[in-house]
């Protein structure tokens, strides 16, 4: 049970019966065990080494309490593995970074992966998808192969992005207009947001990319992803990728104010949707198809919002929301 944090299944044994005695002596926990004083005194010193068990007295031992001695232990084993693995994984990028150097000085086609078959596409995005471990960041624009849009797909993109934020990934977003434009996208961007990815908005985006783990990245070929796409793997063509999606990153705006958490009085849920509708250019037939309103209304809660930041225009809607800390 123990060899996970490091101890044998006789020194667990020898650990076991320290745990049944008071102050045992050597001779005593052997003849438990059934072995040997020289094997046993051993099993003790290697105890005592993690901490599970001390000595009390000239060839007596007594046992540490197991929940702060094994959770000691558990954590050490615990922070070590993570250390191992993170050394496997910068190996492991090494490795792969090597094999693609390779693999272009024989072959350089193989700098970029073609695809035009849709079932192949969905499958290679699928594959890239899964195997994110430390970086996800995104162009986002239509048109789309998944349903955007649509309430299942925006319920398992929160899913999804919960996941690899509790994994510790970087996920980046950059949106724009159009991909804000499906009625409730804004709101769901919003709740990714929320959930701890990192979203910024621009008006206009030239072409949509995903880089995953600054290893590979997928690029559509036509503008769009249905037709066919690229992979693009380690190569002074990727590292331009990283650094134009960087580019965009620095002139893009949060959707998300750090501060909003710290305002007394801060907007609602529906507001905050509201400014940053307007903040980005939507007009009132846009907003009502985000929000799923009439026109009418859409415009009655604008009027409300501009009220309730006593502004007298919509660009002063937006400079009072951002003194405010909600943009």
């Amino acid at each position: 049970m123990l060899e996970a944090v490091g101890v044998s299944a006789f020194d667990e044994n020898v650990y076991r019966a320290v745990l049944s005695a008071q102050q045992c002596t050597v001779a005593d926990l052997a003849e438990n065990a059934g072995a040997g004083v020289a094997r046993t005194g051993q099993a003790l010193k290697r105890l005592a080494d993690l901490g599970l068990v001390r000595r009390v007295g000239r060839g007596r031992w007594e046992a540490v309490s197991p929940r702060s001695a094994l959770s000691a232990l558990l954590h050490r084993r615990r922070s070590e593995a993570e250390t191992m693995y993170g050394e496997v994984e910068a190996e492991l990028a090494a490795l792969h970074r090597l094999y693609w150097a390779n693999q272009l000085q024989s072959d350089p086609e193989a700098l970029v992966e073609v695809l035009s078959d849709p079932e192949t596409i969905a499958r290679r995005i699928d594959e890239v998808n899964r195997s994110v471990t430390t970086h996800l960041w995104t162009l986002d624009k239509p048109p789309y192969l998944d349903a955007v849009g649509q309430p299942h797909f925006h319920e398992q993109e929160k899913t999804t992005t919960r996941e690899w934020v509790e994994r510790g990934v970087d996920i980046r977003g950059v949106y724009c207009l159009e991909s804000i434009d499906p009625p409730g996208r804004m709101e769901t961007v919003l709740r990714l947001a929320a959930l701890g990815e990192k979203s910024r908005l621009l008006r206009h985006l030239p072409f949509k990319a995903r880089i995953v783990d600054r290893r590979v990245a997928m690029v559509p070929l036509t503008g769009g992803s249905k037709e066919s796409i690229v992979l693009v793997h380690p190569s002074g063509l990727l590292d331009g990728l990283i650094e134009l999606f960087e580019a965009y990153w620095e002139r893009a705006e949060p959707l998300l104010a750090p501060q909003v958490e710290e305002v007394e009085a801060g907007p609602s849920e529906e507001e905050l949707v509201l400014v940053r509708l307007l903040h980005a250019g939507f007009k009132d037939q846009a907003i009502a198809r985000q929000l799923g309103v009439s026109v009418r209304t859409a415009t009655r809660r604008v009027a409300a919002l501009m009220r309730t930041l006593d502004a007298d225009t919509r660009f002063q809607a937006g400079v009072r929301a951002r003194e405010r800390g909600w943009i």
